[in-house]
């Protein structure tokens, strides 16, 4: 299904709403939009395989776009809009957009791109021209599109990840994201999703999509605000919302008396991903929402997932579940399967490899298993347990080695996620010259809270009490901000650069 389904049934119905404003896209008028914007398209050239860029805040254009893509067998490419312009305009080459739509928040940036692209609209001006003018006439055909969606880049360029196309029409079923995830969280017609992140992320996009096939109303937040978060979630009557574990930092941190203010009773399933949670993070969103929190582990590669509700979770504290999609192989660096509670690399056997990075042969070739080609890893470490139960380390590119031993950076960040004088924290290796690497942490001290000797004493200190001396940082760098995407992935590269510098 699709809008045009619901648009049939119920056209008055609110396919979408600004949490912030209140503005609302009716389902008639995603179906009508999405139509014309595909005529558009269609008119500029663009066919099967195509693909439209999008390079915009968050607002209602953007699943009209994301429609009229999906509908007329065309790629889209949201492009993360904080880039610099070199930064975007190496997506929007590497994607080959035959057509660019911009919000007009973004035009600035669109006007430095250094990459000609065929057809280019502003939502507002020249692109409300093109849906006047266009055909509402039905499509002879539509064929189902996809994401050609861009990694986070936290170790490096970005990298494009093309999917083959459904060989579906848009309004059968099969198209895997409503598949997978519409029963496991019970999405239906009565459904109101909250979705609180940049729609250019994948999970944001991919399950806004998922709302609308399924008939729900998808509740889009202008930008994440953690008592903002609340207020729309009693406003709106959200029943569904997905976050990140920064975000439950974020509203955990509010005063008692803020979080008590709000009614989130309407609440049946709280889903996080994208970035570890640290175990008293999730215990605390646990006890104040109730026993709702569901985590699914994934990429945007969507080579394989994973998926624990809270109940297991609280038998398995630290655990992103059992297998969703694929069946986990965690194997050494030899590629040998390594048994219950030895840390290896984690990969998913598939029956087929389920993607390729864009553009880049001998990066797609680097994510199989040296002896299965249908293995697949994004690079994460991580454990079974006896049970089948999958504990992440952290990532293989994260993890440092200090005098021989493995020391992952996610435990020691995890320490601080819920200290007074932490606002946020990254821990990297740098080189040494008698232990190979060494610990050291970039911190944002919280706003109670003075950077400097005395607070990187006192954070040495908590950590000597809690964790192994080898793991505690021997440097306490303070920052007032640190380069986190806003799905939480921390971008750890740009750490380490500053550091060599």
């Amino acid at each position: 299904m699709y809008p045009g389904t619901w648009a049939a049934k119920n056209p008055d119905k609110p396919a979408l709403v600004m949490a912030g404003s209140g503005r609302t896209l009716t389902y008639g008028e995603l179906d009508a939009r999405s139509l014309r914007l595909a005529h558009v398209l269609q008119d500029a050239g663009l066919g099967v395989g195509d693909v439209v860029a999008l390079l915009s805040d968050n607002r209602p254009e953007t699943y009209e776009a994301y429609w009229a893509a999906l509908r007329s067998g065309l790629y889209i490419t949201a492009v993360n809009h904080n880039l610099s312009a070199e930064e975007a305009s190496y997506i929007v080459r590497d994607c080959g957009a035959k057509a660019l739509l911009v919000s007009p928040a973004k035009a600035d940036l669109a006007a430095h791109l250094d990459v000609e692209v065929g057809t280019v609209l502003t939502f507002g001006g020249d692109y409300e021209d093109a849906l006047a003018a266009a055909s509402a006439e039905p499509l002879a055909e539509q064929p189902h599109g996809d994401d050609l969606l861009y990694s986070s880049g936290t170790t490096g360029r970005p990298k494009g990840i093309k999917p083959p196309l459904p060989p579906i029409a848009v309004d059968e079923p099969g198209y895997v994201y409503p598949t997978v995830f519409g029963s496991l969280y019970g999405f239906d017609e009565d459904t109101v999703y909250l979705s609180p992140a940049p729609v250019y992320h994948a999970a944001p996009l991919r399950f806004g999509g998922v709302i609308h096939t399924l008939g729900g109303t998808l509740v889009m937040m202008e930008k994440f605000d953690a008592e903002a978060a609340l207020r729309a979630i009693e406003r709106y009557g959200v029943t569904h919302t997905q976050m990140v574990p920064t975000m439950f930092v974020r509203m955990l941190k509010l005063p008692e008396e803020v979080r008590a203010s709000y009614d989130v009773g309407s609440l049946q399933v709280v889903v996080h991903a994208a970035a570890p949670c640290p175990v008293d993070v999730k215990r605390r969103m646990i006890e104040w929402f109730g026993p709702i929190i569901h985590e699914y582990y994934a990429s945007t590669e969507s080579n394989g997932a994973t998926f624990i509700d809270s109940q297991a979770w609280l038998e398995k504290p630290g655990s992103v579940g059992t297998a969703l999609m694929g069946i986990i192989r965690i194997c050494a660096d030899d590629g040998s399967v390594l048994g219950p509670g030895e840390v290896g690399t984690v990969y998913f056997e598939r029956e087929q490899r389920t993607f390729s990075y864009h553009n880049d042969p001998e990066k797609t070739v680097s994510t199989q298993h040296p002896d299965h080609e249908n293995w697949t890893t994004v690079g994460d470490l991580g454990y079974l347990d006896e049970d089948g139960y999958l504990f992440l380390t952290d990532r293989k590119a994260f993890m440092i080695i200090s005098g021989g031993v493995n020391i992952y950076p996610q435990e020691i960040e995890d320490l601080f996620s819920l200290h007074p004088a932490v606002t946020d924290i990254a821990v990297i290796g740098v080189p040494d010259d008698e232990m190979g690497e060494r610990v050291v942490a970039f911190v944002e001290a919280a706003p109670s809270a003075v950077p400097g000797d005395a607070l990187a004493a006192e954070l040495t200190a908590y950590a000597r009490e809690r964790i192994a001396h080898f793991k505690v940082p021997r440097e306490f760098h303070f920052r007032d901000e640190l380069p986190r995407t806003p799905t939480g992935k921390m971008v750890k590269g740009r750490l380490r650069d500053e550091y060599a510098g």
